[in-house]
């Protein structure tokens, strides 16, 4: 593994976690029951697989993100991409934005936001 691949693979992951962050928020903006907030905050998770980390809120799926550069139903797509979820295991079709992007308008805490 050289130096910048371990690079991408830091920024990467602490971009996801900015994601998750910025869910939290949206989700507390949402509501201010507490409890509530506490529940959706310990249920947020990622499962890391091949291509997608797939973004998981308390048994439902978020949506994806790409792991690396690639192609996805004949759109190419980068690194941080962001998809809304087909169903449990797959991706939609289209990019709703990027991790390593700072806006915000792109998702809620429901998911990535239609197009």
């Amino acid at each position: 593994m050289n130096l910048n691949s371990v690079l991408n693979e830091s920024i990467f992951d602490e971009s996801v976690e900015n994601l998750l962050e910025k869910i939290k928020v949206d989700y507390a903006k949402w509501t201010d029951w507490e409890e509530g907030i506490q529940r959706f905050n310990e249920g947020i998770r990622i499962k890391v697989g091949t291509k997608y980390t797939k973004v998981l809120t308390n048994g439902s799926v978020w949506g994806f993100i790409a792991n690396k550069d690639g192609v996805h139903k004949g759109i190419p797509h980068q690194m941080g991409d962001v998809f809304k979820a087909a169903g449990w295991a797959a991706p939609a079709k289209w990019v709703r934005g990027s991790i390593f992007d700072g806006k915000t308008d792109w998702f809620s805490w429901t998911g990535p936001n239609y197009l």
